[in-house]
C-alpha cells in the first residue's frame, strides 16, 4: 500500500511540473478593476517578450478597458448559434492548438453557451492549464462555491454562477484587488462600472455601504486563507502532517444537504484537511422508491461535494449510526459534521435517540461532533 501511494505522489508531482501555473485575481465585486490589471500584467509580460494572448476579455463597454485591449495579440472567439442568435464564446481548442506561454482569461465563474465543449469556462482554464499554458485569470468573491450561502445572507441575491473552492485551492497565486466601499461607490457613480441607466438600481440593491462592507472582508479572508494554506503546504512542510479528517453526513433534502457540505468543505479548508460527504440509504430510499425530486436533490450534492475537493460515499443500510461509524474507523475519521435535525411530532422522539446515540458512539470513538444550522 504504502509503495503505491508513493508511486502515486510522484505522478502527480510529474503532472504539476508540466501543468501549466494559475495565476487568479480576486475582488468584492465588478467595478474593482481585476480585468484592468490582468491586461496591464499582459502588456508587461508582452513587453518582456513572453508569448501572451487574450483567450477572453469581457470590457462591458468602459473606455479605459477598451484601451487596454489595443494591440494586445487576441485568440478569436468561437461563434455559436443558440435560440436563433450568433453568439461567441472562448475557443479553447485554438488556445490549446497556439499553445501561447500565458493566456488572459476573464470572468471564471462564466456559464458557457449550451452546446460548448465544457459548461463551465473554469472547466476550460482547467484544460488550458493541463496542455501545459499558464493562465491569468479573474472571479468575484460572490462567485465562490463555498461562501454562496454567506453572500446571499449579506446581499439577499442568489448567485447561480459559481466557481468551486477546489479550482482556487489549484491556483499557485491569488492576489487580491481591493478598494474601499466608498471608492467603489465613486466608480459606479462616474459610470465607470455601469451604464447611467443601471446606476441607481444598483446602488439601492448590490452596491450598497454595509453590503461592499462584508463583501470586502469576505474577500480579504479569502486571499489571506489562500496565502497561510501554501505557506503550511510549501513552506512549512505542515501538509505532511495533517491529521484532521471530516466527515459530512447528509440525507436527500436540498438545501440542509447543501449547506452541510459547503460548510464542511470550508472548515475543510480552514483546517488544511480532507473531507468525505456520506450518504447512507436505507429501504424508504431505495433507488425505485425514493422520489424523483429528492433523487435530483441527491444527485446534485453529491456533484457538489466532488466539484469542493471531498470525496463521496453512498452506503445501503438501514443503520446510519453503524455506517458512520464504520466509515469513521477506516477513514480515520476525527471530525463528523451532520445537519440540524428538522424535527416534527411524529420524529422527533426516533431523531432524538438517533441523534443520542450518535454522539455516544462518535464520543467513544474520540470524535468531534459539529451541528450545522
Amino acid at each position: 500500500m504504502e509503495r503505491q501511494d508513493s508511486i502515486q505522489r510522484f505522478l502527480e508531482l510529474i503532472r504539476r511540473s508540466h501543468r501549466g501555473k494559475f495565476k487568479v485575481y480576486i475582488g468584492m465585486s465588478a467595478g474593482v478593476g481585476k480585468t484592468c490589471r490582468m491586461l496591464q500584467e499582459a502588456r508587461q509580460l508582452l513587453d518582456a517578450g513572453v508569448d501572451v494572448r487574450i483567450g477572453y476579455i469581457e470590457t462591458h463597454g468602459r473606455a479605459g478597458t477598451e484601451a487596454l485591449v489595443e494591440g494586445l495579440p487576441l485568440v478569436p472567439r468561437r461563434k455559436l448559434f443558440y435560440k436563433g442568435k450568433e453568439l461567441e464564446e472562448m475557443d479553447t481548442q485554438a488556445i490549446v492548438n497556439l499553445r501561447p506561454e500565458i493566456v488572459v482569461v476573464d470572468e471564471l465563474a462564466h456559464t458557457n453557451i449550451e452546446g460548448s465543449e465544457n459548461p463551465k469556462r473554469w472547466q476550460d482554464v482547467m484544460q488550458i492549464l493541463d496542455a501545459g499554458i499558464s493562465v491569468i485569470s479573474a472571479v468575484n468573491i460572490q462567485h465562490i462555491e463555498g461562501l454562496n450561502e454567506v453572500v446571499e445572507e449579506i446581499t439577499g441575491i442568489e448567485i447561480r454562477e459559481r466557481v468551486p473552492d477546489s479550482v482556487l485551492a489549484m491556483a499557485d497565486e491569488v492576489v487580491n484587488i481591493d478598494l474601499t466601499a466608498d471608492e467603489l461607490i465613486e466608480r459606479l457613480k462616474a459610470g465607470k462600472i455601469y451604464r447611467p441607466d443601471k446606476i441607481a438600481a444598483a446602488l439601492g440593491n448590490f452596491f450598497t455601504q454595509d453590503n461592499l462592507l462584508q463583501l470586502r472582508e469576505l474577500a480579504l479572508k479569502e486571499v489571506a486563507l489562500r496565502v497561510e494554506k501554501k505557506v503550511d503546504s510549501e513552506v512549512t512542510g505542515s501538509e505532511t502532517f495533517r491529521r484532521d479528517k471530516l466527515l459530512a453526513v447528509i440525507d436527500s433534502s436540498e438545501k440542509r444537504a447543501r449547506r452541510v457540505i459547503r460548510k464542511t468543505a470550508r472548515m475543510a479548508t480552514h483546517l488544511n484537511a480532507a473531507f468525505t460527504v456520506l450518504y447512507v440509504q436505507g429501504d424508504r430510499e431505495a433507488d425505485d422508491r425514493i422520489p424523483l425530486a429528492r433523487q435530483r436533490y441527491l444527485i446534485n450534492n453529491l456533484n457538489l461535494a466532488t466539484e469542493l475537493g471531498g470525496e463521496v460515499r453512498r452506503i445501503r443500510s438501514n443503520s446510519p449510526v453503524e455506517s458512520i461509524a464504520g466509515v469513521c474507523r477506516e477513514q480515520k475519521i476525527n471530525i463528523v459534521c451532520i445537519g440540524r435535525p428538522e424535527f416534527s411530532l411524529f420524529s422527533l422522539l426516533k431523531s432524538a435517540i438517533r441523534l443520542r446515540r450518535l454522539t455516544v458512539r462518535l464520543s467513544r470513538m474520540n470524535i468531534d461532533l459539529f451541528i450545522f444550522s
